[in-house]
């Protein structure tokens, strides 16, 4: 291996150690600052480790983490939270100190940037009471922390004298001698003054304020950049360019192919189970992430093919058919076309959109069973399953309820853990219950055919190193596999004892089928295999592939490690997933979504309401769970709605425009830029750099932010220059509003084009408006002039409508869940008063009308309506459907009680007791 280093680079300092400290055989190579090592990158990047097989890492914490890894030394739950930590908090507040206190002399203004950065370190080395960050001996979070840390804190006025746990773990990993001699080989004994030369030539951090941890996106305006006289220039230079030297948009052909190269990009978004209407939070973990990624892709100008489709096999489906009526095939013919049909109007891009119950998923999975047996990746072992004697048949693994082995929770299901997330098998549950007819089901013996996890962990553990390295894998997907691998594998049954599924092809299992989670994601291949017969180019081709997989949580550990490890055994070149991409989970206002309850938005719901698909779109992607989990609020989307895309972005793009249409004749004027002009050009600039570089790491809520930054920064430039007055004024004040008007058509000519991922429809009617050339639709890290003097605009119309209170409480109401009848209210409150009086009369008659062979009969029915009730709710069957079915058994159970000469009991009063 060979580390390319930058004498003066504090970036250096912690790679440097980890080399010393590891004892990596690595040759350093010391090079210039603008030196451009790593050939497929625009600008230099160093550090850089060049890897033996010729990849390279060029992120110090990935460089620092691959060198432990190597030596066996796997990062732990808290390494990887305080590396997480380092990246995403520390180094922004970090380098715009190391720049004030070092190019700009303002130290005690640097210091105060780092005192929450370090209060934070010191109270967390305080609670854990531990000589290092992570553990009792030093791991590669201390030395990621202190090699970001020491070109300041070496200087004794920049760490307090009240903080006295960081200050002992600092002098502590200082006197460690790979720490010596990596300050010796960057710093040359010269402290803070040996980062100046280095430090000049980089571009000015931004300086942002500090504000509290939030699940959201920073919705104030952003704190204004310090921006370098290079950067203003480039900035100015790039916009006098315009349209001439633009990179024409690459036209979409089917079928979408791999090509030499170029970056190929092939995406899917996690399998929908089709007997399952999804809700926003389905729609935002899956689908929509994965669409907003793939059109940014494309405007990239990189072959993208974005693949998805319903998955159909299993026992949620043969029940879905029971309740309705229909056959499986007919039952995923008609919920196919509900999702087709829901993302359609999401306006979802997917190249193509297929489904599992094909010949090509038969052929393809088969395949890669018979890969696995002749590999002798498989296991053959009888099962102790559990059995329902009152259903009359195995149970499938959703079909079972019960206390999970793991954490004790209560509601397990047969398969895995919500809370905690582990895969379970159900004889393992606790007091395990048919979900069917609650009975207690009872353990019987099935032969059965399991994927060797086991024998496979080896090269599993490989290809996650490397994966993990190279690739983007957000936090929670990195933490799911780990903790797979660091409780052990077990073989994982693949078959189960249904009919509807793939059949498994061998005589003595001739009447069993594929488990669903060992065939679905193979619908992934199946699915590109049905749109073009090319298909292996795609999921053959590792060298050229680049593979995102994006889901929610819950998916990642098949996603990770079963899935990978049916093609690793299968041996046959496979593309494995580089980029594992999961959200958290969505919630709905204070609870959780649920079809059967009546609460939340669902797919086929959010068209009814009257919000444009976009909205519901921005919306979704604004509150996107990505580090946490997070809540659909309709209070927070009047807001959002009011002020971001109505009062902000949608503000100042129709201004623009109008400007235009009401002062120049709807034709952009002359432009003469001065230095305020080009200060914005700079500062648009950095946004849509740092837009792409968000974008390119699927960090889909902050490339958003960047887009409603550069709108902010629009509306302040119109304020501050008036050009509705200066229309009115001199010549000079003419040219200045002519000059104000053109940069600000201009910017919302950009806008449209980075809106296009996130906000498609809205994107292309800006671009209706303002008659856009087609070729602008390309991103690039250039700021371009795309409109020029005398370019003719179209009408200008607003964006977006407001959103009234009135409105959002209706719809509050309406998906709030089961509403209490018309009057109750009222009624609740004359009830008490005769409720002694009714009692006593009821008694009085009851007595009378006793029938003891009417009474056997409704018993009978009471216990059938009973099951009824039980198996709808276990079929999550709708909430009219199991409304109908209760109230039938509450009348019912009425008419027993009065047959059997009982005096009924007054209902319950519900609700709280007045104090």
């Amino acid at each position: 291996m060979r580390l390319y280093l930058t004498e003066g680079n504090p970036h250096c300092l912690k790679v440097v150690a980890a080399v010393e400290l590891t004892g990596s055989r690595c040759e350093l190579q010391f090079v210039g600052v603008e030196e451009r090592v790593v050939p497929f990158l625009a600008h230099s990047k160093l550090p850089c480790l060049q890897l033996d097989n010729g990849n390279y890492l060029f992120s110090t914490n990935a460089i620092c983490q691959y060198l432990f890894t190597l030596r066996g030394k796997e990062p732990s739950d808290l390494t990887n939270q305080w590396l997480e930590w380092e990246g995403t908090e520390l180094q922004t507040a970090l380098s715009g100190a190391l720049y004030m206190a070092v190019v700009q002399g303002k130290r005690e203004e640097a210091a105060g940037a780092l005192q929450k950065k370090c209060a934070y370190i010191d109270q967390s080395l305080m609670k854990r009471s531990c000589p290092f960050l992570a553990a009792d001996a030093i791991t590669v979070a201390d030395i990621v922390l202190w090699g970001a840390l020491y070109p300041l804190l070496s200087d004794s006025t920049f760490l307090p004298g009240d903080l006295k746990a960081l200050r002992s773990w600092f002098e502590r990993v200082c006197a460690v001698a790979a720490c010596r001699k990596a300050v010796e080989s960057i710093l040359k004994g010269k402290g803070l003054q040996a980062l100046k030369p280095y430090l000049q030539k980089q571009p000015a951090p931004s300086q942002r304020a500090e504000t509290p941890a939030s699940n959201e996106p920073e919705g104030g305006e952003s704190a204004d950049r310090v921006l370098t006289e290079e950067e203003i220039g480039a900035a100015a230079e790039s916009w006098s360019k315009g349209l001439s030297a633009w990179p024409k948009p690459k036209p979409i052909e089917h079928p979408v192919l791999p090509q030499p190269n170029e970056k190929n990009v092939l995406i899917t978004s996690a399998l929908p189970y089709v007997n399952n209407v999804p809700h926003l939070g389905n729609i935002i973990g899956c689908v929509l992430s994965a669409d907003v990624f793939a059109r940014f892709c494309r405007l990239r100008n990189w072959t993208t093919l974005f693949v998805c489709g319903t998955d159909e096999y299993g026992t949620a489906t043969e029940t879905k058919a029971l309740e309705e009526g229909l056959s499986p095939q007919q039952i995923c013919d008609k919920y196919h076309a509900v999702h087709a049909h829901i993302y359609q109007w999401f306006g979802i891009s997917f190249d193509h959109f297929g489904r599992t119950t094909t010949q090509r998923q038969t052929e393809i999975s088969q395949d890669i069973f018979r890969r696995l047996l002749d590999r002798d990746f498989l296991l053959q072992d009888t099962v102790e399953q559990l059995r329902c004697e009152s259903c009359q048949k195995f149970l499938a693994d959703r079909f079972v309820e019960g206390t999970c082995p793991f954490c004790n929770y209560e509601e397990a299901r047969g398969d895995q853990c919500d809370k905690c997330g582990k895969l379970i098998n159900a004889t393992e549950l606790k007091n395990p219950q048919c979900k069917i007819c609650k009975g207690t089901p009872v353990v019987k013996s099935s032969k059965h055919l399991f994927l060797d996890l086991p024998k496979l962990e080896a090269r599993l553990v490989k290809w996650l190193e490397d994966s993990m390295v190279s690739g983007n894998w957000t936090p929670n997907a990195r933490f799911i596999a780990r903790s797979w691998i660091r409780d052990g594998l077990k073989p994982r049954c693949i078959t189960r004892d249904l009919k509807w599924g793939i059949p498994v092809p061998l005589e003595e299992f001739k009447d069993k089928v594929f488990y669903v989670w060992f065939d679905a994601p193979i619908g992934y291949l199946s699915i590109t295999a049905n749109y073009t017969d090319q298909w292996e180019r795609w999921w053959k081709n590792p060298e050229q592939v680049q593979l995102y997989n994006f889901m929610a949580k819950d998916n990642v550990p098949f996603h990770s490690v079963v899935f990978p490890c049916s093609l690793l055994g299968a041996e046959d070149n496979y593309t494995l997933v580089n980029h594992l991409i999961a959200t958290e989970y969505l919630n709905y206002e204070d609870g959780k979504f649920s079809k059967s309850r009546g609460v939340g938005v669902f797919g086929d719901m959010a068209k009814e309401t009257g919000i444009p698909a976009d909205i519901w779109r921005f919306y979704l992607l604004f509150i996107r769970p990505e580090g946490q989990d997070s809540s659909f609020s309709w209070s927070d989307l009047l807001l959002k709605n009011n002020s971001e895309l109505l009062n902000n972005l949608g503000n100042f793009i129709n201004r623009a425009g109008m400007f235009v249409c009401k002062f120049f004749e709807g034709r952009v004027p002359e432009m003469e830029l001065n230095d305020d002009d080009k200060r914005l050009l700079a500062q648009a600039t950095w946004e849509l750099r740092q837009y792409l570089q968000f974008l390119e790491k699927v960090r889909i809520r902050d490339a958003l932010k960047c887009i409603l930054n550069i709108s902010r920064h629009g509306n302040q430039y119109i304020q501050a220059n008036e050009p509705w007055k200066r229309i009115k004024g001199t010549d000079t004040d003419r040219k200045r509003a002519g000059t104000v008007t053109g940069v600000a058509v201009n910017m919302a000519c950009l806008l449209s084009i980075m809106l296009q991922p996130y906000m498609p429809s809205v994107s292309a009617s800006i671009q209706e408006q303002l008659l856009a050339p087609p070729q602008c639709n390309v991103l690039t890290e250039e700021f371009v002039c795309i409109l020029p003097s005398g370019h003719q605009i179209g009408a200008v119309s607003p964006l977006f409508q407001k959103l009234e209170t009135d409105q959002i409480e209706s719809w509050r109401k309406r998906f709030g869940g089961q509403q209490p009848d018309e009057g109750s209210a009222n009624q609740s409150k004359t009830e008490a008063k005769p409720a002694a009086e009714t009692k006593a009369a009821v008694a009085e008659d009851a007595g009378k009308d006793a029938d003891p062979q009417r009474a056997k009969q409704l018993a009978e029915e009471v216990t059938k309506q009973g099951e009824v009730v039980r198996e709808l709710k276990a079929q999550k069957a709708e909430k009219a459907v199991i409304g109908a079915a209760v109230t039938k058994l509450l009348e019912l159970k009425k008419q027993l009680v009065l047959a059997e000469g009982k005096t009924p009991e007054a209902p319950a009063q519900k609700g709280k007791k007045k104090k």
